[in-house]
């Protein structure tokens, strides 16, 4: 079987959860929590390896809460994402920094620990099933002629909105052929009945609601490091010193590698319902549709013996 890896970013570090970490608290019937099912689906899809991107003083939770259980069944790796770990001539300009760097560091932290294909998801979003099939069959057949050839599962807009409050999106353009055009990452969109809405003041703007939107689920090959690390260098380099919450995105990279025609994004479209712990009111509503799902057996009552 071919193999790829699964890279899970955890070293947010949830600050709209309120106390706790995010990524941590249990949803499931049987105390798993949200990366369980992630795991549980991309091992059933045919992916081989875990990749945890954690911060380093969160590691013992990790280990205790996940971790050591997930090592049981399958390969396990940590790379810790630091602000400190950059390009040695930039830490001198950087050194006050207290800020993670961002999705774009964070997926360049595992360069050392991926030897495969690789899927990127966040630690705190439920993708479903469908979404690992999809891609693991891209990342296991992709070719290797011309530009670099990458993939985003794509979700529906109404599949991905919250019932607490508003959420960032990246609304994709995707072509006739199935390929990414562009991203606008769209910030505070709501809920409003059957709609999806951005309020601004008095002005309201409407969103088409079947819009394919970007859920930081992206398929890569292990040449993309390459584009990751070059990119961070030149962001750094134009980064001013006290600018102290700028982050290097994935899906700025990827939006500006686009535009350079330097690589090709296919969009996998899911229409499976996403959902995902933005707001702590968020959890109850997790944890009911979870039970619906063990309940009409989409996963075993018990997922796997969850030792301490």
């Amino acid at each position: 079987m071919s193999r790829a890896t699964l890279v899970i970013m955890a070293a947010g570090l949830g600050s709209r959860f309120g106390t706790g970490i995010k990524q941590l608290e249990p949803v499931g019937p049987n105390g798993e929590i949200i990366m369980d099912y992630s795991i549980y689906d991309a091992l059933e899809a045919g992916f081989d390896k875990v990749v945890f991107v954690i911060r380093k003083d969160l590691e013992k939770d990790f280990r205790e809460v996940i971790g050591k259980r997930i090592e049981k069944i399958t390969e396990v790796a940590y790379a810790y994402q630091e602000v400190t770990d950059i390009p040695e001539e930039y830490r001198d300009k950087f050194k006050g920094r207290s800020k993670p760097w961002g999705t774009g560091q964070a997926v360049l932290c595992c360069k050392n620990v991926v030897d495969s294909p690789f899927l990127v998801i966040n630690a705190d979003d439920y993708y479903g099933k469908e979404a690992y099939k999809e891609a693991y069959s891209y990342l296991t057949s992709m070719s290797k002629n011309g530009k670099i050839q990458i993939c985003m599962i794509g979700f529906v807009l109404k599949n991905t909105l919250s019932d607490n409050g508003g959420v960032t999106r990246g609304i994709c353009r995707v072509n006739a052929d199935g390929m990414l055009d562009g991203i606008t990452e769209t910030h505070n969109i709501e809920k409003d009945g059957e709609n999806a809405v951005v309020r601004n003041g008095e002005d309201i703007t409407y969103l088409d609601i079947d819009s394919p939107v970007s859920m930081n689920m992206w398929g890569l090959p292990q040449e993309f490091f390459k584009m990751l690390e070059d990119g961070f260098s030149d962001f750094l380099e134009k980064t001013p010193q006290d600018d102290s919450k700028a982050e290097y995105l994935l899906p700025t990279l990827i939006g500006h590698l686009l535009q350079e025609e330097k690589i090709s994004v296919k969009v996998l479209r899911s229409e499976e319902q996403w959902f995902g712990v933005t707001y702590k009111e968020d959890k109850d509503a997790v944890a009911c549709a979870l039970q619906r799902l063990t309940l009409n057996g989409s996963y075993p009552s018990v997922l796997y013996t969850l030792n301490r």
